[in-house]
């Protein structure tokens, strides 16, 4: 088997396990003008985790388009020595 599919096994038992043992645990969420009484806690855990990946998806795009647009540029110094990164280290 592969350890993808043994990781993913374990993941899958730990969610069954804390879903099993939050079934009878409720909640109640209040957004200031409504409430939402008595929400499963397992629910409401995993609704937070997906809105949070939802929140991070942009960040995640955002780091990698600064990363392609910070693409050193090749610099000659005297010596005929190529610089990659076009800073200047005081050392000649």
């Amino acid at each position: 088997m592969s350890r993808k599919l043994i990781l993913f096994i374990i993941f899958s038992a730990v969610i069954l396990l804390f879903i099993l043992f939050n079934l009878n645990n409720k909640s109640d969420i209040s957004f200031g003008f409504t409430a939402i009484r008595d929400a499963p806690v397992f629910l409401i855990v995993f609704i937070s985790f997906i809105l949070g990946m939802l929140c991070a998806v942009p960040l995640m795009f955002s780091k990698k388009r600064k990363k392609e647009d910070k693409k050193p540029a090749k610099t000659q110094k005297p010596g005929g020595i190529d610089y990659t990164d076009g800073k200047d280290y005081g050392i000649d």
